[in-house]
């Protein structure tokens, strides 16, 4: 499984790239008056080359359970990680985490500019939302709308806007460090990392057109996904080095970053990572071997190095 797993998360990251790059190019769309070269060439700087795109490879599985395959999920896919991207942007900023390096590279207001990276980051989560209410990514309105609507939850107050605005505030930028329980931490995760993992998989079986049963179990097996993700990246950034990651690590703790590490401690940290990609896997029980990637996937996100 973990050869197939492989090929397929690839050939998925492969397949994405290219809608990605045919997406970001220089020509307008209807509607559009003009590209301007320096932010189309920021956005792609974003969003090309670069990260194994688990997202949309979710996203992609999750549809290809119900036998929903082609240009439909690949472009929603993209919107998925256009959105992701534009949070990584954001994110960089010396206003927000003030990082150098990410996937090996300057960070994109390293690159070009601050200003540029704003616009960028704007500008992409703006043409993910153009990409999912186009019909060439689903002929139903129905369908279009409830990806719209599943990414704008995900991405938006309650989930990883919001969860970052927690994550700062955590930090003490608004006044004293708050000092968050395990509850607290968990619930920050699931905004600021899990929501769009879930999100992914929730994508996945509205294309599918899944039943209420079918949505349930995916939905149960993105937010364990997520929430596992995201503890192994805790430990990553106190294991691992910058050269395995391509970004700074250590810079949790330094900051009073609010982590499971910080809250259980690494070994406890570690069985509970190992506990939610479990939980991810029973959660596909109802489905048989055509979702052994998914299982895969779960593994995956617990036991990468990067």
């Amino acid at each position: 499984m973990d050869a197939e797993f492989d090929a397929r998360l690839g050939a998925c990251a492969e397949a994405v790239e290219r809608t990605l790059d045919a997406l970001l190019g220089p020509e307008p769309l209807a509607g559009e008056i003009a590209r301007p070269e320096r932010l189309v060439a920021a956005m792609r700087y974003a969003t090309l080359g670069g990260g194994k795109r688990l997202r949309p490879f979710l996203l992609v599985e999750s549809a290809r359970l119900f036998d929903v395959e082609g240009e439909g999920p690949l472009r929603a896919g993209a919107a998925l990680e256009m959105a992701h991207c534009y949070s990584l942007a954001h994110d960089d900023l010396p206003a927000m985490d003030d990082d150098d390096l990410r996937r090996g590279r300057p960070t994109l207001h390293k690159a070009q500019d601050e200003a540029t990276a704003i616009l960028a980051g704007d500008a992409l989560l703006t043409y993910a939302f153009d990409v999912l209410a186009d019909e060439r990514t689903h002929p139903d309105p129905a369908v279009r709308i409830a990806l719209t609507l599943g990414l704008a939850r995900a991405g938006g107050l309650g989930g990883m806007a919001g969860g970052q605005m927690l994550d700062l505030q955590a930090e003490g930028r608004y006044g004293a460090a708050e000092a968050l329980g395990e509850g607290d931490v968990r619930r920050l995760q699931a905004m600021k990392t899990g929501a769009l993992l879930a999100y992914a998989v929730e994508a996945g079986a509205i294309l599918g057109g899944a039943d209420s049963d079918d949505r349930a179990a995916l939905s149960a097996y993105g937010r364990a996904l997520g929430a596992a993700f995201q503890v192994a990246d805790d430990i990553l950034d106190v294991e691992s080095s910058a050269d395995a990651l391509g970004k700074a690590t250590g810079k949790d703790a330094g900051r009073g970053k609010a982590t499971l590490v910080g809250a259980l401690g690494l070994a406890e940290a570690k069985a509970e990572r190992d506990r939610l990609a479990l939980a991810a896997e029973l959660a596909l029980a109802g489905f048989g071997p055509e979702a052994d990637v998914l299982r895969a996937a779960a593994r995956f996100s617990v036991e990468r190095r990067s």
